[in-house]
C-alpha cells in the first residue's frame, strides 16, 4: 500500500470513529433530556389557593379541573432535534414513557454527524419554568442537569466506541 493510501485509510477511520462517537453523544444527551422530564401528574399540580389574607398562599394539590383524558407526557414528547437550526414548534403528542421521543432523536441523528451543530430544544411556553424549580419530579430541573453531565457522557461515549 501506498503513503497516500495509507493516510488515506487512517482518515476514513478516524472520520468514521468521531461520527460515530459524536453520534452517540447527541443520542445521549437527548436521552438524558426526555428521561429528566416530568411527566405532567395532576396529583402534584400547583394551584393557587390565594386568600384574601394572604392571595399569594399556594398549595400543593390534585389539581380541580383535570381535562376529561387528561395524560401526561406533552413536555417529553416535545423534545425536538435539529441539525445546525434549533427546532422552535411544538407538538399535540404525548409520550409518558419517552420512547417515541428518543426514537425519532436517533432517527434524526445522521451517521455523518461530527462537525456539525446538533440542537436538542424544547419550544413548550412552560419549559422555562420546569428547568426552574416548577416541578416537584423535576426539582433541579432537566438542562442543567445534563448539561452537569457532558463530560461523563463525552467519555463515556468515546469509551464505547474504542
Amino acid at each position: 500500500m501506498s503513503f497516500q493510501l495509507d493516510l488515506q485509510a487512517f482518515a476514513n477511520k478516524t472520520n468514521a470513529i468521531a461520527n460515530a462517537v459524536v453520534r452517540k453523544i447527541v443520542i445521549d444527551v437527548g436521552t438524558a433530556l426526555v428521561m429528566k422530564s416530568p411527566v405532567g401528574d395532576p396529583e402534584f399540580w400547583l394551584y393557587n389557593r390565594g386568600t384574601s389574607e394572604n392571595p399569594d398562599y399556594v398549595h400543593y394539590s390534585a389539581y380541580k379541573d383535570t381535562p376529561d383524558g387528561y395524560v401526561g407526557g406533552r413536555f417529553r414528547a416535545n423534545w425536538q432535534y435539529g441539525l445546525n437550526a434549533a427546532k422552535t414548534d411544538t407538538t399535540e403528542d404525548v409520550d409518558p414513557q419517552g420512547r417515541a421521543t428518543i426514537a425519532a432523536i436517533v432517527g434524526k441523528v445522521d451517521k455523518e454527524a461530527a462537525g456539525e451543530v446538533h440542537y436538542i430544544t424544547n419550544s413548550l411556553p412552560y419549559a422555562d419554568r420546569l428547568e426552574n424549580g416548577w416541578s416537584r419530579q423535576a426539582p433541579n430541573g432537566m438542562v442543567g442537569l445534563t448539561v452537569l453531565e457532558f463530560e461523563p457522557i463525552v467519555e463515556a461515549a468515546a469509551r464505547a466506541l474504542r
